[in-house]
């Protein structure tokens, strides 16, 4: 057989999509629709380019801060989360906002509300600066402690050791999580696991996806931006499971042809905000440089759905009751 005949893609699934991503972007979408443009949206929607160039082509304007939207406009919060001072910011504006939170994320929030409510120090395990850990944070930020990750475990400071709980943000790596978790037990046996995991259901299935690939593969592409932390973690975790090399990439075309040296088989997945057409790019790529054989290795089904927030939900209802009484 030849090096020619021998290529081959091991593709991933599930990957791409999660139900949250899927909500968050239909939001903006509807609400362009329902509304009109421009639709204002608090940080990126989810993190990933090609779905922010996209919503931006049908009239979204993307900002930083609450401040920045025009005084009585609409305005879309990111699948991330954000604190309660962003609702108060809203409300001071007389902005109407529509939610689009994963409702994942909505759950860790309340477990943070609770635990402090209960008179719990929570440690939140996650990276600081991320979107999703400001939102957690801003909950009870005179209770929750971040820990980002293993190293950073001699470093927390608590009221009392006996009330202590831990919580993650949903995007991070399991193991590395675990690991964390275990150097929390170590230094504090009493600490409190939370009532249910909080890491994703997809950040799960495509991390365990990419470990059955990543064993036989030479090189595993991960389609996913570099802000995304699933995606980045999808990286670490093919390599961690036994990938020789692999590489994040937004498109097709910022991979680099001299990856592909002596590589017979190449894993492929995207991170949970990556839409299909972006992976489709990649594999036409690949089939363009003699890797048309494409084997997919399906780890879990995925039937999941969120409905839209209750804000479009409610509008909607009322435009199709006016529609039908007329």
């Amino acid at each position: 057989m030849t090096a020619t005949a021998a290529r081959r893609v091991l593709l991933a699934a599930p990957r791409g999509y999660c139900a949250g991503v899927d909500r968050a972007v239909i939001a903006v979408e509807k609400a362009l629709e329902q509304y009109g443009a421009p639709i204002y949206v608090r940080k990126q929607i989810v993190h990933n380019k090609y779905v922010v160039q996209t919503l931006e082509k049908k009239g979204a304007i993307f900002v930083d801060e609450t401040e920045e939207v025009p005084e009585g406009s609409i305005v879309v919060f990111s699948a991330h989360g954000v604190a309660p001072v962003v609702h108060e910011e809203a409300a001071e504006r007389r902005l109407a906002s529509i939610d689009a939170t994963c409702p994942l994320v909505t759950k860790v929030h309340k477990e943070a509300q609770r635990f402090a409510a209960e008179d719990y120090d929570i440690l939140l395990i996650g990276h600081e600066g991320h979107e999703e850990v400001v939102g957690t944070m801003g909950e009870a930020p005179d209770r929750i402690h971040l820990v980002d990750g293993p190293d950073d475990v001699d470093n927390v400071r608590v009221r009392d050791e006996n009330r202590l709980v831990w919580l993650s943000q949903t995007t991070l790596s399991v193991d590395e999580t675990m690991e964390t978790v275990g150097r929390l037990k170590e230094r504090f046996p009493g600490l409190v696991s939370p009532p249910s995991d909080d890491i994703c259901y997809a950040t799960q299935n495509r991390q365990t996806a990419v470990k059955e690939i990543a064993a036989e593969s030479d090189l595993v592409i991960v389609v996913g931006s570099r802000n995304s932390s699933n995606s980045v973690r999808l990286v670490e975790v093919a390599l961690g499971a036994g990938a020789k090399a692999s590489h994040l990439v937004d498109f097709a075309e910022e991979i680099d042809e001299a990856w592909l040296e002596g590589v017979s088989t190449v894993g492929v997945t995207s991170g949970a905000s990556v839409p299909e057409i972006l992976v489709q790019g990649v594999l036409e790529w690949l089939a363009q440089r003699g890797y048309e054989d494409v084997e997919v290795f399906r780890s879990a089904e995925e039937k999941l759905t969120f409905s839209l927030p209750k804000e479009l939900r409610r509008d909607l209802r009322t435009e199709l009751g006016a529609a039908s009484g007329s």
